[in-house]
């Protein structure tokens, strides 16, 4: 036995001297090194051995796969990290773009929209997201056992301190403007809202808005007429249908709803637009004279209209999209579209 492994050393240190190249290191390894290689063989056949003799066999044995594998491995490293001289890059092939990101649909209505205010001299102010009772409700006209509380679901944080809640809209950030500057005011107020709402094809619990409030001397109903109008023909297009209709807010009177007719049934009636064939697109008004004493403004001077739109239901009636939850779902189906 210890004959055989000698004769095999003989054999391997042989078959070293012939690699050269990454052929004869696999040519080596499937001779020597695979289940059925020689040095597997040879193993084997200690179990024919005298178990008098395998301490002395066994050591001999495993010096000799020791050595192999030493060798093979220094074998293969020389060749892997050996330079060729061979281009492995063919440079006459044309070169990959690499794929990039781009805008959310989201984020450009609303760099879209800003635009557009911008061009009509508005500013843009942001506020904070978690606010309290008199920002987000008391300034606003909103007395503490007024109904008109239960047309936004609150969510409420639990403070010892008092009613704090994440805003339900940005008027809180127009209160802010109106306290720490002098009129005249004109301004736009983006960002996240959160209310207690049922996550429908229509509405959702975390969404965006945008609010608009300008306050001067002699603003009347005309002025916020032609301003929301502006806006919509610039946004979604010169020849879009829209209306004005009464509605109810605490913070401004008179006020209004702005309907722009349903861009999928163009009038006719679908799902989307309940069967009506016209869309809500902004609610409206001229501010309460409540809401400018609240602030320091004396209302027999100045007056002001405020304005205020879901960015997400902008979006729908922009790009198309019936279900506002496909601008959330990150399926790239929808969001490569834009």
């Amino acid at each position: 036995m210890i004959d055989s492994i000698q004769q095999l050393r003989n054999v391997i240190e042989q078959d070293l001297a012939t690699i050269k190249d990454p052929a004869s290191l696999e040519a080596f390894r499937l001779k020597h090194l695979v289940k059925k290689g020689t040095l597997q063989e040879l193993i084997e056949h200690m179990r024919s051995v005298p178990k008098e003799e395998k301490p002395l066999i066994g050591k001999v044995l495993n010096e000799l796969r020791t050595y192999v594998e030493t060798h093979f491995s220094a074998a293969k490293e020389q060749i892997e990290s050996k330079d060729t001289g061979i281009e492995t890059i063919d440079v006459t092939l044309p070169g990959t773009i690499p794929t990039i990101g781009h805008v959310h649909p989201i984020r450009k209505t609303l760099d879209r929209i800003v635009d557009i205010f911008a061009g009509m001299g508005f500013s843009v102010a942001e506020g904070i997201d978690i606010e309290d009772d008199y920002h987000n409700y008391e300034a606003l006209n909103f007395p503490a056992d007024h109904p008109a509380r239960d047309m936004q679901d609150t969510f409420f944080i639990d403070d010892p301190e008092g009613d704090v809640m994440l805003r339900s809209h940005t008027s809180p950030v127009q209160i802010r403007m109106m306290k720490h500057h002098e009129p005249p005011i004109r301004s736009i107020m983006p960002g996240r809202v959160y209310r207690n709402e049922a996550i429908t094809a229509r509405s959702l619990a975390e969404f965006h808005q945008v609010e608009g409030l300008y306050i001067d001397k002699g603003v009347t109903f005309a002025d916020l007429k032609g301003t929301v109008t502006s806006f919509a023909k610039q946004m979604y297009g010169e020849h879009s249908s829209f209306k004005f209709r009464p509605s109810y807010f605490p913070f401004t009177e008179p006020s209004a709803e702005v309907d722009i007719q349903c861009y999928l049934c163009k009038g006719e009636g679908c799902r989307v637009c309940k069967h009506s064939g016209w869309l809500e697109i902004c609610g409206c008004g001229m501010v309460h004279p409540n809401v400018l004493k609240n602030c320091g403004i004396d209302p027999e001077i100045y007056s002001g209209f405020a304005f205020g739109f879901g960015i997400e239901r902008v979006t729908m009636l922009s790009t198309g999209i019936d279900d506002i939850r496909y601008l959330y779902e990150n399926d790239m189906r929808i969001l490569r579209q834009f």
